[in-house]
């Protein structure tokens, strides 16, 4: 049996870019570039890192909603990067998203109570008068009256809506929820609602979480262990106690740097690093954070680092370990 509720294998996802319909694609964007990462069963896992570093991407081909390119993913130890169009519908059941924007999330011309039975329906699960009282439940759950079934999503505020998704994503029972930005969208004094309300029914209900954002402070806030990816590889995982007392991969230093301080008359972090991100269509070779570091080394160019430990649950991909 599999230490892991979900698990990714060298996991890769390349994106064809320019061409036309004749000609094949001029280059392939390396979204996700051989990922290996795992979940453990009732832990909320953070994944961080800047725009563009791969992290939607990673979730989404977790759960199968775009196919990876090479790789392996198992659930419980059972492989499923493969498997059939039947079992996999199964299995999706287990599964579930909350995804970032809840103003396009959610059909404009769907009754809100239509929106979360539709799960139900799909997994033909329940009679309708059983269903209609499971949705009941599920909007009560989020804080929305059982009457906002009979809404349209245009009629609800972005909190509500955000809520209405989680509702949805909830409806089928699932053992993982990938949770993409869920608050990134909304208003600040929304968004500690939603977080608290994440945090209720993960512990009510034993919930496995990846919880994908480029807020450190909320990951720390939320999350038991933190995995950080820099331009489609992971370079650090940690608890998150051990990850903010003291990050290892110069990456991760630089990230947790760049933190703003709540004190006005505080000196600025000096700068970490240096330049922009590259371009994932054409990554440098060797470690690819190697051309912004402050501590690069001459193997750092030519050589990918391993992950290595540097304590108890903590590994870097870095060639200064």
């Amino acid at each position: 049996m599999s230490e892991f509720l979900i698990e990714a294998r060298a996991l890769e996802k390349h994106f064809p870019v320019g061409g036309g319909l004749l000609r094949g694609p001029r280059g392939r964007l390396k979204a996700v570039d051989g990922v290996s990462l795992g979940v453990h069963p009732g832990e909320t896992l953070g994944l961080v890192g800047e725009s563009g570093c791969g992290k939607t991407t990673l979730g989404r081909a977790l759960i199968r909603l775009i196919e990876p390119t090479a790789g392996s993913i198992f659930f419980e130890g059972r492989e499923i990067t493969r498997l059939p169009r039947e079992p996999l519908r199964l299995w999706r059941r287990e599964v579930q998203m909350i995804f970032q924007d809840p103003y396009s999330s959610l059909n404009p011309r769907m009754k809100v109570g239509a929106a979360v039975e539709e799960g139900l329906l799909v997994h033909r699960r329940g009679s309708r008068r059983e269903r209609r009282k499971r949705v009941a439940e599920l909007l009560e759950m989020v804080g929305l009256q059982a009457e906002a079934a009979g809404r349209y999503p245009h009629e609800f505020s972005g909190g509500q809506r955000q809520r209405i998704g989680i509702a949805r994503a909830l409806a089928l029972h699932p053992r993982l929820i990938v949770a993409d930005e869920p608050v990134s969208a909304l208003d600040v004094s929304i968004q500690a609602q939603v977080v608290n309300l994440l945090a209720d029914l993960q512990r009510s209900f034993g919930l496995t979480t990846l919880f994908i954002s480029h807020d450190l402070r909320l990951v720390e806030h939320l999350c038991d262990r933190v995995a950080v990816m820099y331009l489609g590889r992971i370079v650090e995982t940690a608890s998150s106690a051990a990850l903010y007392a003291g990050p290892a991969h110069p990456y991760t230093q630089a990230l947790l740097a760049a933190l703003p301080v709540p004190d006005p008359f505080a000196a600025p972090p000096p700068a970490a690093v240096r330049g922009d991100v590259p371009s994932p269509l054409s990554p440098p070779a060797g470690c690819h954070f190697h051309p912004r570091c402050p501590s690069c080394m001459e193997i750092c160019r030519n050589e990918v680092p391993a992950a290595r430990e540097v304590g108890p649950g903590h590994a870097t991909a870095c060639h200064l370990y």
